[in-house]
Parts: C-alpha cells; structure tokens; sequence
C-alpha cells in the first residue's frame, strides 16, 4: 500500500468520525419533556424495561438492555421480528417497552407498535423520525434524528446508530442517579473479572497471599538481604519487640546502604531503614492502594490492621488483579 493510499484511508476515518460528531451535537436538545416523563414512569413501574427493534436497531437495544441490567434496573431484549411469532408472551402487564427504530416505520416495527398498545403496556419510542408511525402510536417519543449518516452515501446506520446508543445511556444515567445506585451497588452485578475487582476486592485479600516479611531494629545487613530476597516483595518491615512498626527497608534501600557507607561490619536495620513508612489499613479496597503507590512513585505498601503489621502488598500484585 503506498503512501497516497494511507493518506486517503486516513482522511476518510477522519471525516467519518468528524461528521458523527458534528451530527450528534443536536442531541441534547432532544432531551425533552418526553423524555424526562420515560424516566418517571420507569422508575414508578414495578416491572421491566423490554427493549426492542429490528436490524441495527436491535443490537443496538441489546447494548441498551444489558447496560440498564448492569446498573440496576431489570431489562430485556425482544427482536421485534420474533415478537409478532410469538416472543410477545415474554411481557408482563407492568413493563415498559422501548421500540428504537430510524425511520419508524419498518413493517415488524409497524405490526409490533398497535400489538403492544393492546396489551396496555406503556410504549416509549426512541425514533428518528417523529412523524412516523411509531411515534405517532408511542406513549412518549425520545428523539434520535440526525442530519446524515457517517456513510458517504447516507444510507449504512452509522450516525442514527451512535444516536440511539448515546440516548440509551442517557436514559440508564438518568435512572441510576435517580435511585441512588452507588459503585457498591454496581458491585453486585460485576462480581467477575478486573471490573469485579476494582469494587470488590480488599488490601487484606491480596496481603494474605503474599509473604510478611519482617526484622527487628539490630538485624545486621547481610540477615536483612536473606529476608527480603527469601520473600521475594523487594522489602521488609522492621518491628520492634511489640510488633510495632518502625520503618521500611526496601531493595533500594540496601543499594543506597552499599554507596554511603565504606564500613559495613556494624551495619544494622536501624541504620538503613525509612522510619514512618507509608501504609493503608486492610480493610481499604486495593484501588486506593493502588493510587497510592502510583502517587507516591512506589512499588511496595505496608498493610495494617487496626496500626498492627498485617503484611505487604506489591505494585505487581495489583497488576496481575488488572487493577491498575
């Protein structure tokens, strides 16, 4: 590919995603008194949001119902083609349907619109077209139209797509905000992976796998090296006979030892540790561990329980939970 080629292909994403943005900026003057009474009526409802649609609409309302699921409010996705063959027995009296269309006016949107009225169940439509039929048919109509698509012909769903996404979001923004939903509450529903992590997982959790290093204040420098290599986190903590804290005594620690003193025979802990050493309770998550340690441009933190020595964690703990 030569170099006129990469410009071209270059130029073309450019304008793409420049033409998407500019079209999206209409967007927050669709948030309307519509779209603030969807947002009452759901949080009034004692039953589902059930999102539907047809073709890019319909992946895009399965993003919208997954997204609401993670965020506390129950939701799920019917493909309007199956609904008219039969997936309609899926809603209950008290949902709340969401029909997302472009243009409104798709043969399966058309059909599916009057059978969701006869059940009685509220209908809010997200359309780009207000004068559509399923606008017209709609309990309340939250508006997605754009001027053009990304595509140069107009025609592929690329900025109409984009805007009922970022609508989607809004309307699980508004509810969470609405009802309070709080980092421990979306805990709950993201119990596995990094994301479960960074709201579940505690300095004592990690602290407990690792090692717990320590020395007393009269370990002669040569024990000390045995220590921190034996445990293999790059420091040690120094105790005094209560088990108290001292200080720290990292691998730098020892290599700045070797540069300042020409004598070593009499080298002990006391002389080389960090007195007051940084530290975090176990009770903290290790998140603020970890902005700590990023903070303060270190790779070992001192973990206590109630002031007592409880252990270590190392930056590369925090690493391999993907944390940071």
């Amino acid at each position: 590919m030569n170099h006129n080629q990469q410009n071209i292909i270059q130029n073309v994403a450019i304008e793409a995603i420049q033409n998407e943005l500019n079209s999206l900026q209409v967007l927050p003057q669709y948030i309307e008194l519509d779209f603030i009474k969807s947002i009452e009526h759901i949080l009034a409802s004692n039953g589902r949001v059930v999102l539907t649609g047809i073709g890019k609409s319909a992946i895009i309302a399965q993003k919208i119902s997954a997204t609401m699921n993670s965020t506390g409010q129950p939701a799920l996705f019917m493909h309007a083609a199956d609904a008219i063959h039969g997936d309609l027995g899926m809603i209950q009296k008290n949902d709340v349907i969401i029909a997302i269309s472009k243009s409104g006016n798709t043969p399966e949107i058309k059909a599916l619109a009057p059978l969701l009225k006869q059940f009685g169940n509220t209908l809010i439509a997200i359309v780009g077209n207000i004068n559509s039929d399923l606008a017209k048919i709609a309990d309340f109509v939250i508006n997605t139209t754009v001027d053009k698509e990304a595509c140069p012909n107009n025609l592929a769903p690329t900025t109409s797509t984009t805007a009922q996404l970022i609508m989607g979001d809004a309307i699980a923004v508004a509810l969470l905000q609405m009802r309070n939903f709080t980092g421990q509450d979306f805990s709950k529903f993201h119990p596995g992976g990094a994301l479960g992590k960074k709201l579940y997982l505690k300095c004592e959790e990690i602290a407990q796998r690792n090692q717990k290093p320590s020395i007393k204040p009269n370990t002669h420098w040569k024990d000390i090296i045995v220590n921190i290599t034996e445990n293999r986190l790059g420091a040690t903590a120094v105790l005094n006979d209560q088990k108290q804290i001292l200080g720290i005594i990292t691998d730098g620690d020892i290599r700045r030892m070797l540069n300042k003193f020409d004598n070593l025979s009499t080298i002990t802990a006391a002389d080389i540790m960090s007195p007051n050493p940084l530290s975090i309770d176990a009770e903290k998550m290790a998140t603020e561990a970890g902005f700590l340690m990023q903070e303060k441009k270190i790779t070992q933190l001192i973990v206590t329980n109630k002031d007592a020595y409880f252990g270590f964690i190392h930056l590369h703990d925090l690493y391999s939970e993907g944390i940071i």
